[in-house]
């Protein structure tokens, strides 16, 4: 005797879910997401003989490389009041976004075995890795606010400090979308990868790191499209909170609050039209 079988509501094994369905399995995940992110800055650098202390000198000898370079040699901080922690914020946080970036956009090929033993969010690693570079950075970012202090011409503590909070955040949210894009991006073509830490070198000199926006005075074009760089943003809105005793201006928070929403936004989409693919032998 024939019996039927009701095919309806079965799905094919590992078919990528709705884009509201995936962001709940994501939620789902927060618990493990935060472990990975934990465990990995717990064992990052157990090799070293110095370990996490790596995570503060890493910044402080590129502050300190650059200082020499850019600030003894080439005298780029003509100009500029507190030079040296004008530099400091500028390596220590931009170092963030590219730590972030760059760990973001390898995350597939670096978890394959992990994507093809099991079931879950891709996403949720590209996650797990901005927030370990979060967590990681909260020694760096202490140790930034200390320099700030100490160093000369040193600093007075103000409720402006408090700024600096919503500023990490934005660049969190900033850094997750990008990660997200190019972790698609990376998985399809590989050769990107070899191209983002150019990319993040080029980023950094158009994000006045060690160097006064001022000096495009004359040229306004070049001058508007480094405004409108969020990563300068980033820059700018933390030494405005720091050093300056000011909020900064209204339109810098709000051309990175943009770039921000929309690089988690679309970086979210895009990762997630490609679900399916993450991990596929071809």
């Amino acid at each position: 005797m024939a019996t039927s079988v009701n095919l309806r509501g079965l799905r094919r094994v590992g078919a990528r879910p709705t884009f509201l369905d995936y962001l709940v399995s994501l939620w789902d995940y927060r618990h493990f997401i935060y472990y990975d992110a934990h465990s990995r800055v717990q064992t990052g650098n157990e090799q070293d003989r110095l370990g996490r202390a790596w995570l503060v000198l890493g910044p402080l000898l590129n502050g300190l490389m650059f200082y020499l370079i850019m600030g003894v040699l080439l005298k780029s901080g003509g100009g500029i009041e507190n030079f040296i922690a004008f530099l400091i914020i500028g390596v220590f946080l931009f170092q963030m976004s590219t730590r972030s970036i760059s760990s973001s956009s390898k995350v597939i090929s670096a978890n394959k075995n992990v994507i093809h033993a099991f079931q879950f969010p891709r996403a949720s690693l590209v996650v797990a890795a901005n927030v370990r570079e979060l967590l990681s950075n909260i020694p760096v970012l202490i140790t930034m606010l200390l320099l700030v202090i100490v160093l000369p011409p040193s600093e007075e503590i103000s409720w402006r400090w408090l700024l600096l909070i919503p500023v990490v955040v934005l660049q969190f949210v900033f850094n997750l979308g990008i990660g997200l894009l190019l972790a698609r991006v990376v998985s399809a073509f590989n050769d990107v990868s070899q191209l983002i830490s150019y990319a993040m070198r080029l980023w950094m000199y158009a994000s006045c790191m060690f160097f006064s926006i001022e000096r495009f005075n004359d040229v306004p074009v070049v001058k508007t499209i480094m405004e409108y760089n969020p990563l300068y943003n980033v820059l700018y809105l933390a030494r405005e909170v720091l050093l300056y005793g000011s909020a900064g201006d209204w339109r810098a928070w709000a051309i990175l609050a943009l770039w921000s929403i929309l690089a988690l936004a679309i970086g979210t989409v895009v990762f997630w039209r490609g679900e399916e693919t993450y991990g596929r032998e071809l």
